[in-house]
């Protein structure tokens, strides 16, 4: 409120002064103006957006401002465990500089140098060949011939018999005999008894085409079951009795 001079013989007379609305937002329905903090609209009952109070509802709101986006709270914690691990590795690494430098200035600088070697050196040792008694003949004795150790004997299948087995694998005929004889031995040292190979092709009960590797010969689905079961511990697990029929 001002006050205008005052005239002769008349006292000051104070003048109203101009009063500045204030700026409310208006409401998103009807458009009438409301309080900031206020819930519900007075005209049409809507109830208003109020804007949450605290660090991190700023924060959005000034990213919003700036970026015209927000991808949400979650993004503060993140921000502030990377800057947490970029401020460690930067002082691990600043240490480790330190520390190398520090160690290169004590070698450099030491009065003493390096202390020199008074272990004596490892005598010599002479090595003496034994001397090979010559024959008669002036000749070196012929050593004992080495005999190789046999081969496995696989298991044949009685010819023209027919009986249960356990049949372990069924290899193409393609890759090839000796192919299935290695799996054959293998199917040995792993403990299983009379194994062997068949040449499907040769039997009517078979699928040809195959190289089928067994292991037993057995006159009842009993005891072929039994031994696919033993034949599952020794680690094959798709052994399965049949029935081989010439």
């Amino acid at each position: 409120m001002t006050v205008s001079p005052p005239r002769d013989g008349e006292p000051p007379v104070e003048e109203p002064q101009s009063v500045q609305p204030t700026s409310r937002p208006p409401c998103p329905r009807c458009g009438t103006p409301h309080e900031p903090n206020q819930e519900y609209c007075l005209e049409c009952g809507l109830r208003l957006p109020v804007e949450a109070k605290g660090l991190l509802p700023g924060l959005g709101r000034a990213w919003r401002r700036q970026l015209g986006w927000y991808p949400g709270d979650w993004v503060w914690p993140s921000l502030l465990a990377l800057l947490i691990a970029a401020l460690a590795g930067i002082g691990a690494a600043a240490f480790v500089s330190q520390d190398q430098k520090r160690a290169d200035y004590v070698t450099g600088t030491s009065p003493f140098g390096a202390p020199a070697s008074t272990i004596p050196p490892p005598p010599e040792r002479t090595v003496t060949t034994p001397t090979v008694p010559l024959t008669q003949t002036g000749t070196q004795p012929t050593p004992p011939e080495q005999t190789p150790a046999p081969a496995l004997a696989l298991k044949e299948w009685p010819a023209g018999k027919s009986g249960w087995t356990v049949v372990l694998a069924s290899l193409p005929t393609a890759n090839g005999r000796e192919f299935a004889l290695a799996q054959a031995r293998a199917a040995e040292h792993s403990g299983l008894q009379a194994v062997g190979i068949i040449d499907s092709s040769k039997y009517a009960s078979l699928h040809p085409g195959y190289y089928v590797l067994f292991s037993g010969v057995y006159t009842s689905l009993d005891d072929a079951s039994t031994a696919a079961t033993t034949a599952h511990s020794r680690g094959y697990k798709r052994a399965y009795p049949t029935r081989i029929t010439p």
